[in-house]
């Protein structure tokens, strides 16, 4: 109760930056952004700090017909532009710190628990929104922050200092992924429309942070030091089974994790048939009317008890609880979760285990990795699943030398 009697504190202003703007960096080659080539964005000065959780990618182009003209019955699917990529890497000093791979699934997996419904005019600028991100002639100019992207990017806030930074994003090999298809019933054979989409534009805008006199002696002080400086995040590791096994249970061995790299939650998903199909949507998934999931980490297994699901008929309140409680236990804030509980069953039907609480005995040893689920009929033919995990991950870098050490 103090700070409410302290009526002579002093008014402070907090100028420990004096400079703060973004500089736009394009790739090598300024185009043919094809399907399966690789796109390098470097930083080359290595004097600067610079702010990577406040960068963005800054993608344009259209969507059209092969002859150019604008699509009927091909429209883009929700992050479109991301799947646009199959994998995005970021580099400090040609060592690699963070990477997405798969990049709309993943980003999609872990950005429908992770927002809430007042962020969604920043998803739509970022193309989130498949119905808003194209205009009548098929042109998109979209803004995807890369804290959408990496762990690294939303969780490491600090400025990084002396290095040389590098982004390579991976063409996808089609865009199926990316748009949505209906069939023209008149046409012969019932075909679809040809379409292409052009990228006629993308760079890297990253922010130069110039930090104030006495801010940057403190800075410099501590880099004479020649201590390694240490980066924390959590990475987001995707993995794939593409094919389950017509039945009504399956095992799955994901992987198994080394002593540091600690599994902190899991995301499931299922999707029937959508992987580089036409007339699917990609963007979204399918719940196979699980009935129970189990994942084990060595002999311990999350959740405790088991999850009696019967989606079919409407029960399924603990998965939505799962789901609706990531924000407050990846966080630390209020749970406000940005789709209701019937788009979620419909669309988003994820299955989202907190392992984050783990004993001594998983904490000192090699962790395998292992995925038990249950439905209530077989799996359905050609049923993928997805694993999202998301673990820790500690990088140091060194300002002075320019050497880059993953510790886990």
């Amino acid at each position: 109760m103090e700070e409410i009697l302290d009526i002579q504190s002093e008014v402070t202003f907090d100028e420990s930056v004096s400079h703060y703007e973004i500089h736009a960096h394009q790739p090598y080659t300024l185009s043919n952004f094809n399907n399966s080539d690789e796109i390098r964005i470097s930083i080359q000065h290595q004097d600067l700090n610079l702010l990577p959780c406040r960068s963005s990618i800054h993608v344009q182009g259209k969507l059209s017909k092969t002859d150019g003209a604008a699509l009927a019955r091909t429209t883009f699917a929700d992050n479109a532009i991301c799947y646009l990529f199959e994998d995005i890497r970021y580099e400090l000093n040609a060592v690699e710190i963070d990477k997405c791979k798969n990049v709309g699934l993943t980003t999609l997996m872990k950005g429908i628990p992770s927002f809430n419904y007042n962020q969604k005019y920043i998803l739509e600028n970022a193309g989130w929104t498949g119905e808003s991100i194209a205009d009548d002639s098929g042109n998109f100019d979209v803004f995807i922050p890369l804290n959408m992207i990496f762990g690294f990017a939303e969780d490491y806030r600090k400025i990084i200092v002396n290095m040389k930074h590098e982004l390579i994003l991976s063409r996808s090999r089609t865009n199926f992924n990316a748009v949505m298809q209906t069939i023209e019933n008149a046409a012969p054979n019932n075909t679809y429309e040809t379409f292409k989409i052009q990228i006629s534009k993308i760079e890297w805008l990253m922010p130069y942070v110039q930090v104030s006199n006495q801010h940057k002696i403190q800075l410099l002080r501590q880099i004479e030091k020649n201590k390694p400086i240490a980066v924390s995040f959590r990475s987001w590791e995707l993995y794939e089974h593409p094919s389950i096994p017509a039945s009504s249970r399956h095992v799955w061995t994901v992987k198994t994790s080394n002593q540091l790299e600690k599994p902190r939650f899991v995301i499931l998903a299922f999707q029937t048939k959508r992987k580089d199909q036409k007339n699917k949507d990609a963007s979204k998934f399918d719940h196979c009317n699980v009935r129970d999931v189990k994942l084990f980490l060595n002999s311990q297994y999350y959740p405790y008890g088991n999850m009696n699901l019967d989606i079919t008929n409407n029960k399924a309140a603990l998965l939505y609880d799962l789901f609706a409680h990531f924000q407050q236990s990846y966080y630390g804030k209020t749970s406000e979760p940005m789709i209701s509980r019937e788009k979620f069953i419909s669309d988003y039907p994820l299955i989202v285990i907190d392992c984050s609480k783990q004993n001594e005995t998983i904490k000192s040893a090699p962790v395998d990795i292992r995925l038990e689920f249950e439905v209530s009929s077989n799996f359905p033919a050609e049923t993928s699943a997805y694993c999202l995990i998301l673990h820790d991950r500690i990088v140091e870098y060194n300002p002075v030398s320019g050497d880059v050490k993953k510790l886990i």
